[in-house]
Formats: C-alpha cells, structure tokens, sequence
C-alpha cells in the first residue's frame, strides 16, 4: 500500500490570536507545522504543543518576518526541520490605533514593515521552495475587511490590509503556472486577546452591526484557511474571501435589517 503524504505548513505570527487558532487547526488536519513567532516564545511553545497532541510535528521557529535576513532564516530553519513545504499562512501583523494626523512615520513603517512587507518576503520565500520542489502548493495572505471598507484610526493598517489583497492577485497570476496558488482571507470583527481591549465590550459593539448579529471568532477565520490549504480548493486561485457575518455586504445608507 503507498504511504500518505504528511503535508507541511508554516504559520506567520501564530504564538496567539488568529494565528494561534490557523497553525492548530492546520495539525488537527493532518499538517505538519512550523510556528513562527516575533518574541512569544512561551505562546508559540503552547501552540505547537497542542499541534503535538495530535500526533504532528510542530517546531517554533522565532523570526521578525519584515526583515529580509530574518525571514530568510526563518524558511532556512524551516528546512532544517521539514523536508517538504505545502502551504504557507502570512499571518503575521501588527496595528497602530490613531489618527492620520497623528501617526509617526515610524508608527506607519512598522505596521507596513511587517504586514505589507512580511507577506510580500514570505510568499517570495515560499514559492521560490514550491517551484523547486515542482509540485506547487497554497499561499494563503490574512487580509481585514478594511481591505474594502475605510476605518478612521487605522490608516496605515488598512493600507497594509488592501495592498496585501492586490498583492495576493498578482502572486496568483504570477504563480499559477507553478500550480502554486495564492489566496486572501479577511476577517471582520474577531475577538482575539487584541480585539478584547479595543473597547469596553467587543463582542456588544460588533454584534448588533453585523447581518448574523454575531462576531467572529478564530476558529472561523481558521476554518477558511484550511478551505484554501486543502484540495477542495484546487481551481482557486487570486481570491479574497471576507469571513466577517456579512458586514461588508450591508447596505451603506440608513437602512433596518
């Protein structure tokens, strides 16, 4: 009988949050997984201690995935642990809550550093492995639904989020020929660690604005990537799929739903 393939993964940004919930999801699955964390090593440990239990392999690999030597040795250590890459998830990002004419320009640089840029050096990182390998594979970039809806305080977020969509078409039509295929997923509202500080009561805030009159959780996000990671999704390709209970498809007048 032939043996199954154990594919792998690499997580950005997943010692919590979303990323967290995307990396363990990805070993209930069956994947393999590397870990990447910025300095949370006690959270990527936790994260690929729960992927263990599964009967994965899971590795925390530390890397600033902005910064071009980082995220080469992040993808150099990567190989030193898996033998194979099948599917990378950009996850990793940072945000800064304030106002246009109040942002520094050092404030804008990290958040385009390790959104915009991160993505970009982690796709190139890992397509140029796929190409090699010659049996293509899934990008899957963490878009937001500021990818298409303005929101105050979070300028050069979503100019990081939206350059981030574009960047996924164009990896898409650029990496097709590889069968390497390269999708976005962009949350809504999302209660993570983050998420719950951001005002008095998250989830009552979100909630009543969105069409299914609740928020989203990790696991909603995770599941889409998996939907992109896995064979189901094998003819697409170049998409942005907003996970966010419908609120980029409400109505933008005054009206009861």
């Amino acid at each position: 009988m032939a043996q199954s393939i154990v594919k792998t993964a690499l997580v950005t940004g997943a010692s919590k949050g979303i990323g967290k919930c995307i990396a363990i999801e990805l070993g209930r699955a069956g994947f393999d997984v590397a870990v990447n964390y910025h300095s949370d090593l006690a959270g990527a440990q936790d994260t690929a201690d729960q992927i263990s239990a599964f009967g994965r392999r899971a590795v925390p690999i530390q890397a600033d995935v902005g910064n071009i030597d980082s995220a080469r040795n992040l993808f150099n250590e990567f190989d030193k642990h898996f033998d194979d890459i099948h599917v990378v998830v950009a996850n990793a990002a940072v945000q800064t809550w304030k106002p246009l004419l109040e942002l520094q320009v050092e404030e804008w640089d990290k958040v385009i550093h390790t959104n915009l840029r991160g993505t970009f050096l982690c796709t190139q990182e890992a397509a140029k492995r796929m190409v090699s390998k010659g049996h293509g594979g899934s990008i899957v970039t963490v878009g937001s639904g500021c990818n298409k809806l303005a929101f105050p305080r979070l300028v050069d977020y979503t100019a990081s989020k939206g350059g981030i969509e574009m960047f996924t078409k164009v990896a898409a039509v650029e990496l097709g020929k590889y069968q390497i295929r390269v999708n976005c997923v962009a949350p809504g509202a999302t209660e993570v660690e983050r998420t719950k500080h951001e005002t008095g009561d998250y989830a009552g805030t979100w909630a009543p604005l969105t069409p299914l009159r609740r928020i989203g959780m990790p696991l909603d996000i995770a599941r889409a990537v998996l939907f992109f990671a896995g064979d189901q999704s094998e003819f697409v390709t170049g998409q942005t799929l907003f996970v966010d209970g419908g609120v980029g498809a409400k109505p933008q007048w005054p009206y009861e739903f």
